[in-house]
């Protein structure tokens, strides 16, 4: 599905990305795990062209390093940026539905999946965007992405600063839309959900990998968690 090989990214004459490897297959939830400033965010952002990059990033067998942000979204990779950007102003079902690609050609999600999944987005259906708490507006964010039917989608911190609650309900969808054969590759702080719901995990240090194997392998290893995730 995605496969990343020797990524370096750059924000101005700063080396941030120093050689990431790391590659996803269908249906698969990966976990890109680190503390703040390894280069986690970069990695997604430069995967999808918001980043200068070199490298090679290859995509349902189609090199797309390079390639500009909605190129690279026409070919089926969603992504959910951390600052949950919605249209304020546009009601929850307008958000929605300027997530579909092709009106004429419906993918594997409907307006209607989104309100079952999350009710409360169902209720507000009519209402602008603003009125949304930050979870909800999460949630709007996931679900306008999966309107555009994604063969992979990117997710940035989809939890930080969310209730339990609904930290447990995020998760929940993750794990649906995985089952739907969507793939996702997830940044994330709290590492009781990525090692619950994650297949893989790839753990970040000074932008590079050093660490990649299962969710058993990475509670098994006191010394990578210790050195580059716990503070």
């Amino acid at each position: 599905m995605l496969t990343v090989a020797g990524l370096h990214a750059f924000y101005g004459k700063s080396h941030i990305l120093q050689g990431v490897s790391l590659d996803i297959d269908d249906g698969e939830i990966v976990s890109l795990l680190g503390r703040n400033g390894v280069g986690r965010s970069t990695t997604i952002k430069a995967i999808m062209g918001d980043v200068r990059a070199q490298g090679s990033i290859r995509f349902r067998g189609d090199e797309i390093c390079g390639l500009p942000p909605y190129v690279i979204a026409r070919k089926g990779l969603g992504y959910v940026p951390e600052n949950r950007d919605i249209f304020p102003t546009l009601t929850v079902r307008q958000n929605l539905l300027l997530g579909v690609k092709n009106p004429r050609k419906p993918g594997r999600w409907s307006i209607d999946d989104m309100f079952r999944m999350f009710p409360v987005l169902g209720e507000r259906a009519e209402q602008p965007g603003a009125v949304l708490s930050g979870g909800e507006q999460q949630m709007l964010t996931i679900c306008r992405t999966l309107m555009g039917d994604p063969h992979l989608i990117m997710i940035d911190e989809p939890t930080e600063g969310l209730a339990p609650m609904l930290v447990r309900q995020v998760a929940a969808l993750l794990e649906a839309i995985a089952r739907r054969g969507v793939a996702i590759l997830l940044v994330e702080q709290k590492l009781t959900i990525a090692l619950t719901i994650s297949r893989r995990v790839y753990v970040m240090g000074h932008g590079r990998v050093v660490f990649e194997g299962t969710p058993a392998d990475l509670r098994a290893n006191d010394g990578v968690r210790k050195e580059w995730l716990e503070v």
